[in-house]
């Protein structure tokens, strides 16, 4: 059970930071840093697309990482 559930840790905070590392930046310099935030508060985000598939990724492998990590926390100790 500890090694099934460490592999599933491995594996998925993996993911995790592979998912991370291939998303674009919210920001393009310091014009984009000062226009963002009010990109993002209008909604002119893309929705769908390569972004919003590694978003979802992010955010399933983020639940089962944080599930798992709190598993093995309160089976083994």
């Amino acid at each position: 059970m500890h090694t099934a559930l460490m592999i599933i840790l491995l594996v998925s905070s993996i993911v995790l930071i592979v998912s991370i590392l291939l998303q674009s930046g919210n920001s393009d310099g310091l014009s984009g840093s000062i226009a963002g935030g009010a990109e993002q508060l209008f909604g002119k985000r893309k929705s769908k697309g390569y972004d919003a598939l590694l978003s979802r990724i992010t955010t399933i492998c983020a639940i089962v990482y944080i599930i798992v990590s709190l598993a093995i926390v309160a089976i083994f100790n």
